[in-house]
């Protein structure tokens, strides 16, 4: 007697399968669907359905190795809907049953329309047409949906393998696609095809700015709009985000409106993770007093076009980290470099989560590491100095001294950041903070 299993069938789970006598594996997302393996190692795809008052009807869908896991899937779908519809389940040709459903072009350019402009803040909205209309129209936009195939998203995804993330967004962007049109009808269920598909690992970026280099840095940006005749708001906006730890967008977008300089607060109405409010230091204020405001423009760092905010700083991201002789940094490793010298200064991960404006505890666990000599050396600092009173003659650690800690105090100018903007002034604000 067959016995029954809950596994989710695809090519790995059923090549791996091997038995003793004849087995039924079924699927655990589509009731119905599953694999019979037979002592002999042949395997079947099969279909079975046990609807009330009907006798139970068993359809074989293909062998394995003939068709593929993801194929089976989508015929076995065809064939539950012909059975509860009352029609034959041996479904018509494939070429016939593809010719009159939607293409992935029109799944996509709903999806944009009825989910993405609905629910999803601009910045996101923005960013599913740029895959939609650069990624997945020009590649499959005439393809009919139900044509599409576990093998075409895989190889769309290894087309993109110079840049992983992003094919690893195309991947999961089509899946939500497909799981919008089945939620409505236009598709049939558990067709999806992105299911199942092996994305790129990605592995978390930690790259920092030193001491050295934030001096660099600094010496950089001063000399940004004098030597490389950058704009005075793209060293500005630049700033802002060394000072802030905010997100590339949040200073981008930001309204006059939204800036309160007598409390040294932004409040930002809409950012990734809700309203949120960012406190300002008194250098990080000294930056918006100096930024010129342009008439009739409610932008803080305005772009090009007349009314329109900046949308792109990289390119002179770009040459500032030529000018300071910076390796392999992004613009949003200014933000991880907030997070880091935080740490060094004993904030703690929580508190360092509220600066950051995250809003799930496991997003800024991933600084947790960098605490650990900090942590070792508060260890260290607290426990000579009770050694100091407890044991007679006892001096200090290895070296006979009692440590000084972390060594990034807030009298330490270099640990402040402040070699970065060397005018008096800007040294007199930081220490009167």
């Amino acid at each position: 007697m067959a016995r029954f299993r809950t596994k989710t069938i695809s090519r790995r789970t059923v090549e791996a399968l091997k038995v003793d006598r004849d087995t039924m594996f079924w699927d655990s997302e589509l009731a119905g669907f599953g694999v019979r393996v037979y002592a002999s190692g042949t395997k079947v795809y099969i279909v079975q359905t046990r609807e009330p008052g009907k006798p139970a009807q068993r359809v074989t869908v293909g062998h394995h190795g003939e068709i593929t896991a993801e194929e089976a899937r989508r015929r076995a779908v065809h064939i539950l809907l012909r059975i509860r519809a009352g029609e034959d389940p041996v479904a018509e040709p494939l070429a016939a049953r593809l010719a009159g459903g939607p293409t992935v072009g029109e799944l996509a350019t709903a999806y944009l329309k009825d989910h993405v402009a609905v629910r999803c803040r601009a910045s996101t909205a923005e960013f599913y047409g740029l895959v939609v209309n650069k990624y997945l129209i020009p590649r499959l936009g005439k393809v009919p949906a139900a044509a599409v195939d576990h093998a075409m998203v895989t190889e769309l995804l290894h087309s993109l393998g110079d840049r992983p993330v992003m094919a690893n967004k195309v991947v999961e962007t089509l899946s939500r696609i497909y799981n919008a049109a089945e939620d409505k009808g236009l598709i049939a269920e558990a067709s999806n095809p992105c299911r199942q598909v092996v994305k790129f690992r990605e592995r978390k970026r930690e790259r920092f700015l030193t001491p050295e280099e934030f001096k660099r840095l600094g010496r950089a940006l001063d000399e940004a709009t004098t030597v490389r005749s950058l704009s005075v708001y793209t060293v500005a906006a630049l700033r802002l985000l060394l000072l802030t730890g905010c997100r590339k967008r949040e200073i981008l977008d930001l309204r006059w409106e939204y800036v309160d300089l007598d409390a040294r607060e932004l409040h930002l109405p809409e950012t990734k993770t809700g309203v949120r409010t960012v406190a300002l230091s008194p250098s990080a204020v000294q930056v918006l007093r100096e930024i010129p405001r342009l008439p009739d423009s409610p932008w803080v760092i305005p772009g090009k076009v007349a009314g329109k905010p900046m949308r792109n700083i990289n390119d002179s991201w770009k040459v500032i980290c030529k000018l300071a002789d910076l390796k392999d940094l992004r613009i949003h490793d200014c933000r991880h470099s907030f997070a880091s010298r935080a740490l060094a200064l004993g904030v703690s991960l929580p508190m360092i989560g509220r600066l950051l404006g995250h809003s799930e505890a496991q997003t800024t666990e991933r600084y947790a590491h960098l605490a650990g000599d900090w942590v070792r050396e508060s260890a260290v600092r607290i426990s000579d100095s009770i050694a100091a009173e407890m044991l007679p003659g006892y001096s200090g650690g290895e070296d006979g001294t009692v440590p000084a800690g972390p060594g990034l105090t807030a009298d330490n100018d270099e640990a402040l950041g402040a070699p970065m903007f060397p005018a008096p002034s800007w040294r007199r604000l930081a220490r009167s903070a």
